[in-house]
């Protein structure tokens, strides 16, 4: 892993919330690489800026200090140099949350090839390529049913889909295996570093869940809104 090309460089990141005597330092001082291939995840106890570490990577929010490169594009340094970041994230960054966050009004083989739809692919290619993930996931015979319909396992594997739809070369997760059972969570597994291998591409994942925290390359700690190590 260590001669990989660095897919996302984040140098002195802090993240503060309110100001004064109100004032939470969610990030302090946050250095990280993460290069092509690696698979890590981000472990802390509640309120060690895991979340807020991943949706600053994920260009959701916005650094109070720092520089954030993302595949040899520099999009943050001080103020957002990325005018369009919705197609940033489009192109280049699969997101999987904690909620699955379907759209209720599509059916599951929808709420992947939306995203297909959304970067330009031909609607024949984007539908076979929401059947093939919906197929390795083991969720294909749900592929008509709308969220509603489906358990909360189920919907997840959707909402994973989904994130891997565009192969983007970077994949951040938020706790993506918390819905699924000790087999399936693997297979999700297996399939983020198959991933992460065969797309060049790297994944960062939010993780309590230790059954899975042997598919990773790197363990890395938060505490107080730092990393202990990296």
């Amino acid at each position: 892993m260590a001669g990989g090309e660095i897919l996302i460089d984040v140098k002195g990141v802090a993240k503060h919330f309110g100001e004064g005597e109100t004032r939470v330092d969610a990030l302090r001082d946050v250095d990280l690489q993460v290069r092509t291939g690696e698979v890590i995840a981000l472990l802390g106890p509640s309120g060690s800026g895991k979340t807020t570490l991943l949706n600053v990577i994920g260009c959701i929010l916005t650094p109070s200090a720092g520089r954030v490169t993302l595949d040899g594009e520099t999009v943050f340094d001080g103020q957002w140099l990325r005018r369009d970041l919705r197609r940033l994230r489009l192109d280049k960054i699969g997101f999987i949350f904690q909620t699955h966050n379907l759209l209720p009004f599509l059916t599951a083989e929808e709420n992947v090839a939306v995203v297909l739809d959304l970067a330009g692919w031909p609607v024949e290619k984007g539908r076979t390529r929401a059947g093939d993930l919906l197929g390795y996931l083991e969720v294909d015979h749900r592929a008509a049913a709308k969220p509603a319909l489906l358990s909360g396992g189920e919907a997840q594997r959707v909402a994973i889909a989904r994130a891997l739809a565009n192969r983007p070369r970077i994949i951040l997760a938020d706790e993506p295996t918390a819905a699924l059972d000790s087999k399936r969570a693997g297979l999700v597994m297996d399939l983020l570093r198959k991933l992460a291998v065969e797309q060049e591409a790297c994944i960062v994942t939010v993780t309590h869940d230790e059954k899975i925290f042997d598919r990773f390359d790197r363990l890395i700690h938060l505490r107080d809104g730092r990393l202990a190590d990296a």
